[in-house]
């Protein structure tokens, strides 16, 4: 079906006419000329991401559905790296003609079921037409308790840096596809190789935001001194905290969490591991700093991994390398404006 059959707000009743409000403080959706949100006693987190065609994504090899999902829970990564919850997003969409309804249906799968899953409401948005192929503008608000919230400024001497999950998986998920790209480059009917290798590919294509770390942390009593979410990389987030800290920090080698599978296709593409950990991107695992006298509560923790420590920003931001060696830390991870002629 052609988009122009249906128009801007036919589009947009067929798309979100079956979406349903789960959150008390979304007082109005969809359906007017703005949602109506209401937080009591709480403080309102708003995070918004961009991502063009070509430049965040390829349609070749992502599907639209996961498109969708990926679109969504990128948001809502960044509202709980602020120790908050996510509630509403509104979307933006530019669409070009080569996209048809059923496309559009597609994404909004993901985007809802991404939804569904973390509890969050879809309250507004717009279309428009599009000469570059498909844009998507994603706006997120969550809500936290003032004296909750987590910045990225407030990290100390001597705390202890944790991260969630494993670094590089999804960094390989995309050196994997675009591999399989480029050996089927023109044709139309391939079976590309994905066997042994479906971690990666879903943490690249489908990734999940670590809502459980931030369940996991206020249950046990522990509140982050900062906090980021592993998108730009492990190297890049954690010299932001450090700059906005005034601190420096040693993380070692040999502690960097890495998936089996990771390591396996790193090797295939005769990559430095440590390299695509530090500089990957795309995991949205969680990094934060704790007080060091709240160690023994941490080991108790099994999602997150003690990866080093914080120190007097004199000593500078060091890897510590398996043999003892110091590296200074460089800020190498994704840079979308690197890919851009102006």
């Amino acid at each position: 079906m052609e988009i122009s059959s249906l128009g801007e707000f036919g589009l947009i009743k067929h798309l979100t006419e079956k979406t349903t409000i789960k959150n008390s403080s979304t007082l109005k959706g969809i359906g007017d000329d703005a949602a109506v949100l209401s937080y009591k006693d709480k403080e309102a987190l708003v995070t918004t991401d961009i991502l063009l065609e070509g430049i965040h994504f390829d349609l070749t090899y992502v599907p639209l559905k996961h498109l969708g999902y990926k679109s969504a829970v990128v948001n809502f990564s960044d509202i709980y790296a602020m120790n908050g919850q996510p509630r509403q997003i509104t979307v933006a969409l530019g669409i070009s003609k080569r996209f048809s309804v059923e496309d559009l249906e597609d994404f909004y799968a993901g985007l809802q079921l991404a939804c569904e899953i973390y509890g969050v409401d879809l309250v507004g948005g717009d279309t428009s037409a599009s000469l570059t192929g498909l844009c998507i503008g994603i706006t997120c608000i969550g809500e936290a308790s003032g004296d909750r919230i987590v910045y990225r400024n407030k990290a100390k001497n001597t705390d202890l840096i944790y991260v969630s999950g494993d670094l590089g998986a999804a960094y390989m998920g995309l050196q994997l596809l675009e591999r399989e790209k480029a050996v089927f480059a023109g044709e139309k009917d391939f079976t590309p190789d994905f066997a042994g290798k479906e971690y990666l590919l879903e943490r690249q294509l489908k990734p999940e935001a670590r809502k459980d770390v931030v369940h996991i942390l206020e249950e046990n009593g522990i509140l982050p001194t900062s906090m980021i979410d592993v998108s730009d990389g492990l190297s890049s987030e954690l010299l932001h905290i450090c700059t906005e800290s005034g601190v420096g920090c040693r993380i070692y080698e040999e502690r960097i969490p890495i998936d089996y599978q990771t390591a396996l296709m790193a090797e295939q593409f005769n990559m430095n591991l440590t390299t695509a950990a530090l500089n990957g991107g795309e995991d949205y695992e969680l990094l934060f700093t704790v007080p060091l006298s709240l160690h023994e509560k941490m080991e108790r923790i099994d999602a997150v991994k003690l990866i080093g420590n914080i120190c007097d920003a004199a000593e500078g931001t060091n890897l510590i390398a398996r043999d003892g060696t110091e590296i200074a830390l460089v800020a190498q991870g994704w840079n979308s404006l690197e890919r851009t002629n102006s």
